[in-house]
């Protein structure tokens, strides 16, 4: 394999560095690397993994454009709300490099796809929001013997870490047991900085670009952590527990992190039959200023001090912006005898 005259002057900047070179920008060219999500971790890793010429990208969303994702999510525009992040990110991607070949998924990544999938690349970047798919990313990289290399953020902070990197430790190493549920909210709960992502993003990035071109001291059995309102950054190690296995995947992830299955009632059937229900917005006083389709108003923060106020006279539909918050709402009714049924408003109220 060779380099085109056309790559040679779009790498320039690579092939002049000793450290990488021709050979190396050759190895990236061979690479191939798949991407979990296309979100706020994974826009700016596609962005300098496309940039650096990585071969074959492959990116596994099944999620659409949000305006809310605009803030962080620095591949999209307003053009695009409502379009598929993993397509929209390869159209847009493939302008800035043409020499690079996206492999788009449009689906979530699952006990079911996962083994296939990443037999399929080099190395794993996890730009994933939540507990389940990291554990099921990290035993599925265990088992392909995939390189992971491991974002996350929460508010001002960022980690950021390589798994299962030449016999290294694995995400169960650092992290034996998930949180429980109501333990660790996500960015759509409690907000995230816009910045951060693209920060730790660019980090898994540059871990990548050094595991294929074989440069520097990877962050294996290290977890960088960042602090962007104190300009910390500190890295910790940690061991591989050698007697840890993980040999088979888990057969239900959601449940290995204490996320309990809940019935769902779409809005269209909700407003079929509303007087059949009550109906409890648990999302913030600002979202419900702006659009909600009635019923009390509590917070999910102040559920459990008001938990005495929701009504108990029938069946109960819960619901927040996506349907994530009020998930955790019904978790925390159930734990607290809620004496009739609960629903769960699938999708959410925009």
């Amino acid at each position: 394999m060779m380099l085109t005259s056309e790559e040679k002057k779009q790498y320039n900047r690579h092939l002049i560095l000793n450290e990488i070179g021709r050979e190396g920008q050759l190895k990236l060219k061979q690479a191939k690397v798949l991407v979990i999500g296309a979100g706020g971790l994974g826009c700016p890793v596609l962005q300098y993994l496309t940039a650096a010429g990585v071969g074959i990208i492959g990116i596994i969303d099944d999620d659409v454009v949000d305006q809310s994702n605009l803030q962080r999510q620095i591949l999209y525009t307003v053009d695009d709300i409502g379009l598929s992040k993993a397509k929209t990110a390869a159209k847009r991607l493939s302008r800035l490099n043409p020499f690079v070949n996206f492999k788009v998924y449009q689906e979530k990544l699952t006990k079911e796809n996962a083994i296939l999938v990443f037999s399929n690349y080099d190395i794993i970047v996890d730009g994933s929001d939540n507990f389940s798919t990291r554990y099921l990313a990290n035993d599925a990289a265990v088992i392909t013997n995939k390189p992971l290399v491991y974002g996350a953020i929460f508010k001002f902070e960022g980690q950021v870490s390589v798994f299962n990197y030449k016999g290294s430790g694995t995400y169960r190493c650092l992290y034996p047991t998930p949180p429980k549920p109501n333990e660790s909210p996500n960015c759509s709960e409690i907000g995230v900085l816009g910045v951060l992502p693209g920060i730790i993003g660019s980090l898994q990035a540059n871990e990548t670009i050094k595991i294929i071109c074989g440069i520097g001291a990877v962050l294996a059995n290290k977890l960088l952590m960042y602090d962007s309102l104190q300009m910390n950054q500190t890295v910790l190690k940690y061991e591989k527990d050698i007697k840890l296995e993980i040999n088979s995947l888990e057969t239900d992830y959601d449940f290995f992190c204490g996320i309990l299955s809940k019935e769902e009632i779409s809005l269209e059937e909700l407003q079929k039959n509303k007087e059949k229900y009550n109906l409890l917005d648990v999302r913030e006083i600002w979202e419900r200023e702006e659009y909600h389709i009635g019923g009390q108003h509590i917070p999910l923060g102040e559920l459990l001090k008001r938990i005495d106020e929701v009504h108990q006279n029938k069946n109960l539909v819960v619901y927040c912006k996506s349907g994530i918050r009020s998930k955790k709402a019904i978790d925390i009714l159930v734990e607290n005898n809620y004496n009739f049924k609960i629903l769960n408003l699938k999708g959410g109220c925009f």
